[in-house]
């Protein structure tokens, strides 16, 4: 911080006095350094919770995708089963009819 003071006298002996106070940019600086990185803090803790939401997301959807294939197995499991019923009836049928 500058601080100038001026007097003027002028001819009859009175005076007046002036001060000039010129404040250098340092302070307006380190102010904008404090809002960068209060911003870039901010973008780092959403970058992350947002990371984390999409996990969560892929972690639902694989969870999805395993018992859509359960849900298949098992139905292939119940048709295998009725195609051996099906045989041992048409098989029952047969002897029958010998």
């Amino acid at each position: 911080m500058e601080t100038e003071h001026i007097v003027e006298t002028r001819a009859d002996g009175t005076s007046d006095r002036t001060t000039i106070v010129r404040e250098s940019g340092d302070s307006k600086g380190s102010s904008s350094w404090v809002v960068l990185l209060v911003i870039l803090v901010l973008a780092a803790v959403a970058f992350f919770a947002f990371s984390q939401m999409s996990d969560a997301e892929v972690a639902k959807d694989n969870a999805v995708a395993d018992a859509a294939n359960a849900v298949d197995n098992a139905a292939d499991n119940v048709g295998a089963a009725a195609n051996q019923v099906g045989n041992a009836v048409e098989e029952g049928v047969d002897s029958l009819a010998e």
